[in-house]
């Protein structure tokens, strides 16, 4: 465990540390910790970017798809050099580049119930920054059994949703939406919608990582960039929830 900040970490994070209640111990938990964020689009790429420039010590990066000339409106991680190659592989150079300090590690698979558990297994923090529910549901299920926290979001258009799901202590995905909607094969979406929700994502992650600050747990964050509006509707835990209620082994 690395128990320690160096010179030049105490100089790179000084500013967030001067925070009432960081401080260096923040910093050491966020050294200590490690996130796994799952897709790296839109969502991903701020997530990815604002957890590395924070120190986060970990970060296990998750995709299995290719950049495409038509991802370059939101997905800020990847560049137009980078058409072509695995989301994973343009992640972790931009990301190691950024912050040597953070051990930035890629997989490059699609998430389903049959690989979500030994994918979230040991994380401390795992963030939903995918864009279909399928995969949703199958991290839900899995940081539900291994009571990890989990930062969901969810961006078309210029609406965003973002929402912290800690097992035990608030409602579930599933809570939140019961059955499987439909798949859209494209949906609209303007590029700084899934900035705003990402980084709102990174920050929740830092919150549970650090301890400070009230998460969304059991609040859905609702954004509308039309009429740049933030509304906060609580959720309640469905006790009938086939993956957090009573009769649940969540």
């Amino acid at each position: 465990m690395r128990t320690k900040l160096s010179p030049q970490e105490l100089e790179r994070y000084s500013r967030q540390m001067l925070i009432a209640g960081f401080g260096r111990k923040g910093q050491l938990k966020l050294k200590r910790a490690h996130v796994v964020v799952v897709g790296l689009g839109g969502l991903g790429s701020p997530v990815s970017i604002y957890l590395t420039a924070a120190g986060v010590g970990k970060l296990t990066l998750v995709d299995d798809q290719r950049v495409e000339l038509s991802n370059l409106n939101r997905q800020i991680l990847h560049w137009d050099k980078d058409i072509g190659r695995q989301k994973t592989d343009s992640a972790m150079e931009k990301l190691r580049a950024l912050n040597p300090n953070v051990r930035v590690r890629g997989k490059s698979l699609h998430v389903a119930n049959e690989n979500a558990d030994p994918l979230v297994r040991g994380a401390d923090v795992v963030v939903d920054a995918t864009d279909n529910y399928p995969a949703r549901y199958a991290l839900n299920r899995a940081c539900v059994k291994h009571r990890i926290p989990l930062v969901h979001g969810a961006v078309e258009g210029t609406l965003g949703q973002l929402m912290t799901i800690v097992p035990k202590k608030g409602p579930c995905l599933q809570c939140l939406v019961p059955s499987l909607p439909p798949r859209k094969r494209a949906f609209p979406v303007l590029g700084a919608t899934p900035g705003v929700i990402g980084c709102l994502q990174a920050m929740e992650a830092i919150k549970l990582i650090t301890g400070l600050g009230r998460p969304l747990i059991g609040r859905l964050l609702i954004f509308d960039g039309m009429e740049m509006v933030f509304e906060v509707m609580k959720v309640e835990r469905d006790p009938h929830c086939e993956i957090c209620g009573r009769r649940s082994r969540g």
